[in-house]
């Protein structure tokens, strides 16, 4: 039984290097999606809660579909659907070659549009939170609707926010092993790889579950210190009127 760990281990015919590399990979895409997700949901839940129609009509349109589409059949349509029509566009500007989407890329963009989806709803309960009377406290004091935003909307938005976002990273962490049907090289394409080789689905699928489970737990500690970081403010100010 223990001829079969070493299996896991990093000498000739062993998998542990391959399989830190996936685990690389999928931090990597996971880290490079979320500014993009959170980033495009913010646009999306302003755009939700704009007092002109279009911009609310477009919002309620993109959550709806990318809510409603599966994940797996987003990243295909980048990947596959996308990356045609890129192509054709080269062919109809003559420009030489041809454009082909990095794996990498393709994943980051399907994920990022799915998670923007998601936390957009985030940022509007986030939002909605806020008293108007903030805005108009900024206003009164010459503050521009920018500088109001940046300056008094948003550290108080991402105090609200953090929870949810929380939840939102930690799905993200676990979509990405979406991405091994495109064939990058993240923890479940080197566990399948290696079951396929060695005929060890438990030791290998095993060890991607220990991985994504470190990856969560140390996911779910560093937003505990967040949310704590972001509130501590607001408990001090707590303590000291009772």
């Amino acid at each position: 039984m223990f001829d079969k760990f070493a299996l896991l281990g990093f000498g000739d015919g062993g998998w542990g290097l391959a399989l830190l590399q996936g685990a690389g990979i999928t931090i990597s895409i996971a880290l490079a999606t979320l500014p993009f997700g959170l980033a495009l949901g913010l646009v999306v839940a302003l755009g939700a809660r704009s007092q002109r129609a279009v911009p609310r009509l477009l919002a309620t349109g993109y959550t709806t579909v990318f809510r409603g589409v599966p994940e797996l059949l987003t990243l295909y349509i980048i990947y596959f659907g996308v990356q045609v029509l890129l192509q054709e566009a080269w062919r109809w500007l003559g420009l030489p070659g041809s454009f082909s989407m990095p794996p990498f890329v393709a994943g980051m963009v399907a994920l990022g549009v799915v998670l923007s989806a998601f936390s957009s709803e985030v940022w509007v309960g986030a939002l909605n939170s806020i008293p108007k009377g903030q805005r108009e406290a900024a206003a009164a004091l010459g503050l521009t609707k920018g500088q109001a935003f940046r300056l008094v909307v948003f550290p108080q938005l991402i105090r609200v926010a953090l929870p949810g976002l929380g939840n939102n990273w930690m799905v993200l962490l676990k979509e990405t092993s979406l991405v091994s049907v495109i064939t990058l090289p993240d923890i479940m394409f080197i566990t399948t790889r290696a079951n396929v080789t060695t005929k060890e689905p438990f030791l290998f699928f095993g060890a991607a579950m220990v991985l994504y489970l470190f990856f969560s737990m140390i996911s779910a500690w560093g937003i505990g210190r967040m949310e704590a970081r972001a509130n501590r403010g607001i408990a001090a100010f707590g303590g000291a009127t009772r």
